[in-house]
């Protein structure tokens, strides 16, 4: 696949595979991404794949720009050189609870879209979606694959504190803040589930090329998971794809 490099400084450069967003360029950045990992070369200190990217961040006394771009060659011409272990792409099984003080715009989704509010529920768990990139706060999980009967619009006005494990949607697509903090999309739900711990090796539960699966949970269940999610003993359920 054509791609293009652009420096970034003197210290990181990103792998362009095109201007806009389509499948072909980001499964060409996560299958780049993933290959760098495996390939462990010594110089890359950071590997951050998006949509139609991968910027990579390295040390150019430990690896030159020409090196770097032979290594980026290599892993583009022959993109099964590096076979992906089971663990490679995961899927994660994250609960939540919709509507109520956990989702307060559940009722707007619901009668934007002329459905029930059980409905875009059953709609939003529907569906498995792959983890096209993670920004805007550590851990934020940009999910692409949702149905677009109950896409939204983001708010005019941005809530100035979101509860952490919010689920939301924005535009056609949906998300979980990891933290709390400001942010505009409209809230549907919360998972229990600590998507960022900075104590935790490592930080974030999954990675850009993951998938998720959203599956409901009632009060009292949120509330169990979060109980064991503070004592430790809450493991999230995990498979290899």
């Amino acid at each position: 696949m054509r791609y293009k490099i652009l420096t970034c400084g003197e210290g990181a450069v990103t792998v362009e595979f095109s201007r806009k967003i389509n499948s072909r360029a980001g499964a060409a950045a996560i299958s780049l991404a993933g290959q760098l990992r495996q390939q462990n070369a010594a110089g890359i200190c950071e590997i951050i794949p998006t949509y139609r990217s991968v910027t990579l961040c390295y040390d150019p006394l430990k690896i030159s720009y020409k090196e770097l771009k032979r290594l980026i060659a290599s892993c583009v011409r022959h993109p099964r050189a590096a076979a992906q272990d089971e663990e490679s792409v995961r899927r994660f099984y994250i609960p939540v609870c919709y509507g109520g003080p956990f989702g307060p715009d559940l009722e707007y989704l619901a009668q934007r879209s002329g459905l029930d509010p059980r409905e875009v529920v059953r709609r939003h768990i529907s569906r498995e979606y792959p983890i096209n990139m993670i920004g805007f706060l550590p851990g934020f999980p940009y999910l692409s694959g949702m149905d677009a009967s109950i896409a939204a619009p983001r708010l005019e006005n941005p809530r100035e504190k979101i509860p952490a494990g919010s689920v939301g949607i924005g535009g056609n697509q949906t998300g979980i803040y990891p933290i709390a903090s400001p942010g505009g999309w409209r809230l549907i739900g919360r998972t229990p589930v600590r998507l960022y711990d900075p104590h935790r090796d490592p930080p974030v539960l999954y990675r850009a090329g993951d998938r998720i699966r959203f599956y409901p949970v009632s009060e009292q269940e949120y509330r169990e998971i979060e109980a064991a999610v503070s004592a430790g003993t809450y493991a999230v359920r995990t498979e290899a794809v």
